[in-house]
């Protein structure tokens, strides 16, 4: 009987133990269903459209925690599910990376997968201040203080020339201080390059003195071409023991920073006597009147081969060169002439301009008197030829004409006492 027994129970304990496996079995499934149909609704929530029906920038702040910033954007409308968000955070950074801090701008309906994509990638707004090439550190800091996405006031005095003229790319929250760093921390890199490739036997000795005549061709010319041309000018009346003569000397040591002024230069400006004014002293100033850009300081370290010492403008934007005080002053000559002419045809352009002023406003008047005494003649107004006279650019006296887009040098009009010239070096040797 009790073998009859022990025999009946085997088979329940298979039972029971069957519908442990089958139970197992059962919630494995669900939980794989479950999971596959997270992972479905995941998949498909990711990659929906968004909520947001117009481009919204959002600003991720530094330290920032997953979970806060899938918060912060829910909050402000641009992702619909936070659990959804902070998963795909957390499963694609071994891909993708961890999210960046920044200022971001998402588009209308971007989806879930769009956002994190931008957020992983760092994929901020970027702002940009350009600082043209001749321009003085003075005019540099005033455009870095008036920027309004920059922040912090600036604290260090970064010296003339020490900024490389650049267009500088940053994002919002940069410092004042740190940008200005960053233009000290290039023009000393370029600096240094160009040095190191710098011609053998030049006058210019140490690399300050490279950047006070690199200031100096920045000033004097825009055109790429002659910068090597006019460096080697300079570098020739260096070599002779010659004052270099240069006008944009003269207004520095004038004006200082500000850089340019609000006159032609004059006589007594030539002979006045300031540290600056190479017109008085000899060598190089003690300091570079401007920042230069990279293509003034290669002119300057690898000047062309030329036995010129004196330059003038020639009428077309550059300069023509010459090797004697004679060939120079032909050159004058020509651009005396020039000058002249375009003196002329200003005037005329002005006398045509009054005449045709005149004629409106006695039309304007008669139209007055028409309309007053209610008749009904018929005014003519003068001929529109005339009146939308296009007048000539004049040239002041030996102003330098500028082709680079982003030159904004000083003043350059000039003018000479004697036989010399604008922006010539004009002693003979």
């Amino acid at each position: 009987m009790a073998r009859e027994s022990e025999h009946k129970k085997r088979p329940k304990k298979r039972g029971a133990f069957g519908r442990v496996i089958r139970s197992i079995f059962l919630m494995g499934f669900l939980a794989l269903l479950a999971g596959v149909g997270a992972f479905v609704y995941g998949q498909s929530t990711l990659n929906a459209q968004g909520p947001l029906d117009k481009s919204k920038i959002v600003t991720i702040k530094r330290g920032m925690g997953t979970s806060a910033i899938a918060r912060q954007l829910a909050d402000q409308g641009v992702i619909s599910d936070p659990a959804v968000f902070m998963a795909a955070t957390y499963l694609l950074r071994s891909k993708r990376g961890s999210l960046k801090a920044g200022e971001f701008e998402f588009p209308p309906k971007a989806s879930m997968n769009e956002v994190l994509k931008r957020l992983q990638a760092g994929k901020s707004l970027a702002y940009k201040v350009t600082i043209p090439e001749g321009w003085t550190t003075q005019n540099a800091l005033k455009r870095i203080a008036a920027n309004k996405v920059l922040v912090g006031e600036i604290t260090i005095k970064p010296g003339e020339g020490s900024l490389k003229p650049d267009t500088y790319v940053f994002q919002r929250g940069t410092t004042r201080n740190a940008l200005i760093k960053r233009m000290q921390k290039a023009q000393t890199r370029l600096l240094d390059e160009l040095w190191a490739k710098r011609q053998k036997g030049l006058p210019i000795k140490t690399r300050k003195e490279a950047l006070i005549l690199a200031s100096i061709v920045e000033k004097e010319t825009g055109i790429k071409s002659e910068r090597p041309h006019v460096a080697s000018v300079f570098i020739n009346r260096l070599n002779k023991k010659m004052r270099l003569q240069t006008d944009p000397t003269i207004i520095y040591g004038i004006v200082g920073g500000k850089g340019k002024m609000d006159r032609p230069i004059s006589k007594a400006d030539i002979a006045r006597k300031t540290p600056y004014n190479t017109y008085q002293i000899d060598g190089l100033p003690p300091t570079p009147i401007a920042n230069p850009g990279a293509e003034a300081l290669a002119a300057v370290l690898n000047p062309i081969k030329t036995d010129d010492l004196f330059f003038v403008a020639d009428g077309t934007g550059g300069h023509a060169f010459a090797k004697t005080n004679k060939g120079h002053e032909a050159n004058v000559a020509k651009w005396r002439k020039i000058e002249r002419a375009r003196a002329k045809a200003a005037k005329a352009a002005k006398a045509v301009e009054a005449k045709a002023g005149g004629k409106e406003k006695a039309s304007t008047s008669a139209a007055s008197i028409v309309e007053k005494g209610k008749t009904d003649s018929k005014i003519v107004k003068p001929s529109a030829a005339k009146s939308d006279a296009k007048k000539p650019t004049a040239h002041k006296k030996g102003n330098k004409q500028k082709t680079n887009a982003h030159k904004e040098n000083a003043n350059t009009a000039k003018s000479t006492t004697g036989k010399s010239a604008p922006h010539s070096p004009v002693k003979k040797p």
